[in-house]
């Protein structure tokens, strides 16, 4: 139903114009759907992404640029695999919580060049300035997309599961407390011991000083690019729909806003058949 409202106020425009900017990996594979849903509505859609990815190909749905970065596809494939297998490796929560640590340091550098090629890249910037477009649709758990949105002057839709540290309920100001909020990594529910209370309000501390360590070097760049101081929650602020990938079938309720619009059944779009 969601998909369908937000479907429906791009109709309202004659052939809109989207630009996409996506996250390599499984956060395209839901978004290429929503993109083929809006082709079909005839509206244009140019898709920006890095020449070296893992998923993000040339389709009819769309007009994909790329641009150069300084990295191979194989070490992209190794840095990222890397990186999921440590995520879900059962451990110790301390343990999880250093190997995080160094992971993030990595991945973070490895996002932080891509989106600094990306953002300037003259030519390419020189192009998107040219196209007018009505609206930039990303996935803001990089928040590179969200930094050309304000540069070109246009609203910005985040298509999205979550975000760490819950930068997005920061950012539209949504109530986040850890007393009854579980933090990632606890395995606690929404009815926890007092114990489970003081681990989830030590957690919560410990993510706040892992994301600012993490999205530092997006919110220098996003003040260079800008010209002006920039942080992670001003970014996201701007956002004007947040299309998210779940639902409380799996999720704890918990307060939304109103420009929030919750899409979890777009991850069951393609189905098939179980063997025997």
């Amino acid at each position: 139903a969601g998909v369908l409202v937000f479907l429906s106020l791009f109709c309202l425009a004659a052939g809109g114009k989207l630009l996409v900017v996506p996250m390599d990996g499984s956060h395209w594979l839901s978004m290429r759907s929503l993109l083929v849903a809006l082709s079909q509505k005839e509206h244009e859609i140019v898709v920006v992404a890095p020449e070296v990815n893992l998923n993000v190909k040339a389709s009819e749905y769309y007009t994909l640029r790329t641009y150069p970065v300084p990295l191979t596809r194989e070490e992209l494939g190794e840095r990222l695999h890397s990186f999921a297998n440590d995520l879900f490796k059962r451990r110790p929560f301390l343990q999880r919580i250093a190997a995080l640590y160094e992971k993030v340091q990595v991945i973070s550098e490895l996002y932080v060049s891509s989106c600094s090629s990306l953002l300037l890249n003259k030519d390419l910037i020189q192009y998107l300035e040219g196209y007018v477009f009505d609206a930039v649709l990303m996935d803001p758990i990089v928040p590179c997309g969200q930094i050309l949105a304000l540069h070109l002057s246009i609203p910005s839709v985040f298509f999205l599961r979550g975000l760490p540290c819950s930068f997005d309920l920061q950012a539209t100001q949504c109530p986040d407390p850890p007393s009854y909020i579980p933090r990632t990594f606890t395995d606690n529910s929404d009815h926890m011991t007092f114990i489970e209370r003081v681990e989830n309000l030590f957690l919560k501390s410990a993510e706040s000083f892992l994301c600012n360590f993490a999205y530092l070097p997006f919110e220098l760049l996003a003040s260079d690019v800008l010209h002006r101081s920039v942080t992670m929650k001003e970014l996201l602020s701007h956002g004007s729909i947040w299309l998210k990938r779940m639902d409380f079938v799996f999720e704890y309720p918990m307060p939304a806003m109103p420009n929030m619009v919750f899409i979890g059944g777009i991850n069951c779009g393609k189905k098939k058949t179980l063997s025997q």
